[in-house]
């Protein structure tokens, strides 16, 4: 970041959110006599409770950033979150920060939420000096390029995307065609954990939040979670995340993408990057991290291969900028979707983990521990009972968004509304993401210290998912029987004695009256 130009006429007011944290913007060398303002704000700790953890990461990696700014000749206005001319919205703070100084225009970065994009809109109606919003100059899309891309076009196939943005980017392409002769090598990238598998243990980043810790406690923003102040473990510089970088593609990249859907009870990070906190808040970008991993396969091709490779850079090319054209083509209406009509509220045990389901209590406290669960964990155990149990899309939402570190409403909402809940009814996903107890014991050892049977519909000690599974298909049947990647489902259950499946469904009614008491 270059220092700024020490002028002494009007000046430019710029706004920098906590995830636009981009040390390459080019603003920092632009020549622009500039001063910046940053803020620690309840309009945006409030919205929905986050995770204590979330908080005090974004908080920390703003305060650096800041410094950052300062030690390279620039002004920063920042407003912390317990500063007694904190108006704790944005709106106000910027009209305060204009009275103080000569300002002559105001700027801001593109966000990445609707909400703050409508927000931004309109308060550069209420200031008297021109405005203009730039780039943040991090994705690999603009936003409405998925828009324009499926065009005219009846089904959102993430498969079609990526393969555009593998040849717009030249992304493991060999003469125009993929490298290896096959674009995805999904198949192969769903395999268990063998016993003996050595873990690699995760690369921490440990620090003293007290003060932070303080000042949000301080304010009486309420949270979720847990936290110990002398061991807070994310990384919240720049630097910190290219040392996390260059631990995934040492210690975990050479078997990502075999092990990338497992789960093991009391492994938090197993092969995954845990880079997504990171990128989101922009203290690295998506390129980089791309090409980081096709350095260290080119290097090392015989202890990694392109299949952990091309798994990885799937989500990264792909399914990112997928779910953000998604967000960008849908929103508003999509946070509003609700194609099954549920409408139960989330059981309380995912705010403690206390159930005697053994797969969602090690998911839900991990993440009440960590902040962070990777896909499966999400999609497949916590995303699957959620949807499997009727519970309204709001709830998912707003705990998705809340009690992730990496959740940020553009790439939560998009995931969790539509890919785990199918609450747009197929946008997303071409079916919905559900299964019964046989598919979380094939990707994990939870089932075999759990207080539920996984082999069992019926009786006291039957595992709920599989009740639960045959009764969401029934009880949906008119929406769902015609999706032609269902029909076999409908089969089986019709097979089904008559007697087993009333007494399915007079289980699932059961379970749906008690969700508490799992």
């Amino acid at each position: 970041m270059s220092p700024r130009n020490s002028g002494t006429g009007e000046k430019i007011l710029r706004l920098i959110l906590g995830d636009q944290l981009n040390h390459d913007h080019p603003w920092y060398s632009d020549g622009e006599d500039a001063e910046y303002v940053m803020m620690e704000i309840r309009q945006e700790t409030d919205y929905v409770k986050h995770h204590i953890q979330k908080i005090v990461g974004i908080f920390l990696a703003m305060g650096v950033f800041a410094d950052d700014l300062r030690k390279n000749g620039n002004t920063v206005h920042y407003i912390s979150i317990d500063d007694p001319k904190n108006k704790q919205n944005i709106s106000e703070n910027i009209l305060a920060v204009l009275q103080r100084g000569n300002f002559s225009a105001f700027e801001y970065q593109l966000p990445d939420e609707y909400r703050l994009d409508e927000y931004l809109k309109s308060l550069c109606k209420d200031i008297n000096i021109p405005s203009r919003a730039v780039d943040t100059f991090h994705f690999l899309t603009e936003r409405s390029e998925l828009a324009q891309f499926f065009a005219g076009k009846k089904q959102l196939l993430m498969e079609s995307f990526y393969r555009y943005m593998r040849k717009k980017h030249r992304v493991l392409m060999n003469a125009g065609e993929p490298e290896g002769g096959k674009w995805n090598y999904d198949h192969d990238n769903r395999q268990s954990i063998p016993k003996g598998t050595l873990i690699p243990p995760p690369a921490l980043f440990p620090k003293n939040v007290k003060r932070v810790l303080s000042r949000i406690k301080n304010s009486g923003i309420e949270t979720m979670g847990r936290i110990a102040e002398s061991d807070f473990i994310w990384p919240v510089t720049r630097q910190e995340n290219l040392q996390l970088l260059e631990w995934f593609c040492d210690f975990a990249l050479p078997v990502f993408g075999r092990f990338q859907d497992a789960i093991l009870r009391d492994q938090w990070s197993l092969f995954h990057s845990r880079l997504s906190f990171g990128m989101n808040i922009k203290l690295i970008s998506p390129q980089e991290v791309i090409d980081a991993v096709i350095s260290a396969w080119k290097k090392n091709p015989k202890e990694i291969s392109l299949q952990q490779v091309e798994g990885f850079i799937r989500q990264i090319l792909g399914w990112r900028e997928y779910m953000r054209g998604i967000y960008w083509k849908e929103m508003p209406g999509f946070a509003r979707l609700n194609f099954f009509n549920h409408e139960h509220q989330l059981p309380h045990w995912y705010w403690t983990g206390e159930t005697k389901m053994e797969c969602l209590k090690q998911s839900v406290k991990q993440s009440l521990d960590f902040a962070y669960a990777h896909h499966i964990q999400r999609l497949m155990v916590t995303g699957n009972f959620a949807l499997l149990a009727g519970i309204h899309p709001d709830e998912v939402d707003q705990w998705y968004l809340g009690i992730y570190i990496d959740a940020f409403e553009w790439v939560e909402i998009t995931n969790t509304r539509g890919m785990s809940q199918y609450a747009d009814g197929g946008i997303v996903g071409s079916k919905p993401y559900v299964s019964s107890a046989n598919y979380i014991d094939k990707m994990s050892n939870y089932c075999s210290s759990c207080h539920y049977n996984k082999k069992e519909k019926l009786g006291e000690k039957a595992c709920p998912f599989n009740a639960l599974y045959w009764h969401f298909y029934a009880r949906n049947r008119q929406l769902l029987e015609k999706n032609p990647r269902i029909g076999m489902m409908y089969w089986v259950w019709d097979k089904m004695k008559k007697e087993e499946r009333t007494a399915i469904l007079e289980k699932g009614d059961a379970l749906l009256n008690q969700l508490n008491k799992i």
